[in-house]
């Protein structure tokens, strides 16, 4: 690459990323954005999106050779044949567990925005004022006024598709019609709203799905395939959206293979002056140089480039003067919820696969109601009807197995609590410098749990979701309770947050590192807490603000 000075460096290309690199480039900014993977082209690189199971050499089934291959993957759901190749690479680019952490990563353009569950859900005022309120952490140093112009602004690029219900927990946004439930979940949603007279509601998901056709991208065809990738550009993903604007700018330099291993910091002007490289394919060391540094690497992995940069200046690394660097690891603790069976809708189906589901939003410690734990939980899930393939042990062969055949199965109705996990010092990654990976770079060490406050919040996650079932209609109700172990929401957070003072924390109000106000951190690294529901609707709004900040104060001659 010729060129090696920018105005911007953007490090990632996931959902964050993709965003720093888009509003960058439309203000008119030279951008380099940096990859450590491989590039990912839209429609081409989807090599499994229209196959179906049997034209995959495994059938979509998990062969032992890739459980030997992703260890980590193959503790969830997430390992899965036709998408494979858009997760990590785990013997290459190893890590260290002091407790378990399930860390799932995709290191490639695009990152896991391209694998994501897509639920875009907007923070309100309970969440920003949680940790002031309880005497838990540090306040954030933003209220949802400061992010309310920016959700609009994200919503409306992304496609957001959701419903309007006035919640004051859960605000709405710009959205795009929503998507139907189906007949067993309106009868739920009803049963459950007239029991507990509003103070409990169901709606349906609000995700970035394109439920109308917005330029450049079709709607979403209802083949619930969006983690392979849509060749339609039905949701939001840094290849579907952010990108391709940032291209059309012909302002962006796309550069993959390219593992950031520090941010150049001068000393003389307390700012960062551009990063160092390591190519991936070819080993050889770079430097490229900018005004301004964006990090979006994903959250662990942008406290990781923080910890190895400046570490002559400050041994932990840029950002830790106020000894927060790398602390308050969280995530949303799951794998607890309910099921059952609903009758009576036998001569009832749905149309399509909908890449979707409902929501239940949060009630607890909400409107006066206390427990015995801090903040809430919400639930996902859903009702639906067994497939054509179920198992009738009576009918193993003949005509009458063929006959039990057309005709679908049972509908089922389903939760899963997504709860809130408290920021915590003692949560926290470090640098293992006894182990490296493939490009001989130390790998973080992951020393995280869930604390009392979370194992008491599961015990009505479990009590409240078979309630609510049962109180529905819902027949033969089962709690299924996992071990909720971190890493498993993949919402990882925290680790360089935000805050009011350079003492207690790792960025401004801004998303600016108080120790190089020209670096800005603006994926989960910088959450003060964590909230209940999905979180990356709130790195995009952040993003968007803080990129649109920063050329503000580039204009005044400030950075």
């Amino acid at each position: 690459m010729a060129n090696q000075t920018f105005d911007a460096i953007v490090i990632g290309s996931g959902i964050s990323g993709g965003w720093a690199a888009k509003e960058l480039t439309e203000k008119g900014l030279k951008v380099l954005m940096l990859e450590r993977g491989r590039n990912v082209e839209h429609i081409k690189d989807y090599t499994n999106t229209s196959k179906d199971p049997w034209e995959l050499e495994h059938r979509g089934m998990t062969s032992r050779h890739l459980v030997e291959e992703h260890p980590v993957l193959s503790r969830d759901y997430v390992l899965y044949e036709p998408n494979v190749h858009f997760w990590v690479n785990e013997k290459d680019c190893p890590y260290t567990e002091i407790k378990r952490f399930d860390w799932f990563r995709g290191y490639h353009v695009g990152g896991r925005s391209l694998t994501w569950g897509r639920q875009s859900y907007r923070w309100s005022d309970f969440d920003f004022e949680a940790n002031a309120k309880d005497g838990i952490a540090v306040d954030w140093p933003i209220r949802y006024k400061d992010l309310a112009q920016w959700y609009d602004h994200v919503e409306t690029f992304a496609g957001v598709n959701g419903s309007i219900e006035n919640l004051p927990q859960l605000p709405d946004g710009k959205f795009l019609p929503p998507m139907d439930m189906t007949c067993v979940e309106k009868d739920v949603a009803a049963r459950i709203k007239a029991h507990f007279k509003g103070n409990r509601t169901m709606i349906i998901g609000r995700s970035a799905n394109l439920t109308a056709p917005i330029p450049g991208r079709t709607k979403c065809q209802f083949r619930n395939k969006c983690w392979m990738g849509c060749p339609f550009g039905g949701y939001f993903s840094t290849q579907s959206s952010t990108l391709p604007a940032a291209q059309a700018t012909g302002n962006l330099t796309l550069r993959p293979f390219s593992i950031v291993t520090k941010i150049l910091y001068d000393k003389d002007t307390k700012k960062a002056k551009g990063v160092e490289v390591i190519d991936a394919e070819t080993n050889q060391t770079y430097e490229y140089y900018s005004k301004i540094v964006f990090v979006n690497a994903s959250t662990l992995n942008s406290a990781w480039v923080l910890m190895n940069s400046a570490t002559d200046i400050w041994p932990d690394g840029l950002g830790s003067s106020s000894g927060q660097l790398g602390h308050n690891l969280m995530d949303h603790h799951l794998g607890i919820g309910a099921s059952g069976i609903m009758e009576g809708y036998e001569d009832k189906y749905y149309y399509g696969k909908r890449p979707n589901g409902i929501y239940i939003p949060r009630y607890r410690n909400l409107f006066g109601e206390k427990r015995d734990y801090l903040r809430g939980f919400g639930y996902q899930g859903g009702g639906h009807r067994d497939g054509w393939n179920k198992e009738i042990a009576e009918f193993n062969v003949g005509t009458a197995f063929k006959e039990s055949l057309t005709e679908p199965g049972n509908w089922s109705m389903g939760i899963g609590g997504f709860g809130e996990m408290l920021p915590d010092y003692s949560n926290k990654i470090s640098l293992d410098k006894n182990k490296k990976d493939k490009w001989g770079l130390p790998v973080l060490a992951i020393d995280c749990e869930l604390k009392e406050n979370e194992l008491k919040m599961r015990k009505d996650i479990l009590t409240d979701a078979i309630e609510m079932l049962e109180i529905a209609g819902v027949k033969n109700v089962k709690g299924h309770e996992g071990d909720g172990t971190p890493g498993r929401g993949i919402h990882e957070m925290g680790t360089a947050r935000m805050g009011n003072s350079p003492k207690t924390s790792v960025l401004n109000q801004w998303n600016q590192v108080w120790d190089a106000k020209n670096v800005f951190v603006t994926d989960g690294a910088c959450m003060t807490s964590a909230s209940c529901v999905n979180p990356s609707l709130t790195y995009m709004a952040l993003t968007a603000r803080a990129a649109n900040y920063a050329v503000e104060e580039l204009k005044k001659g400030n950075l």
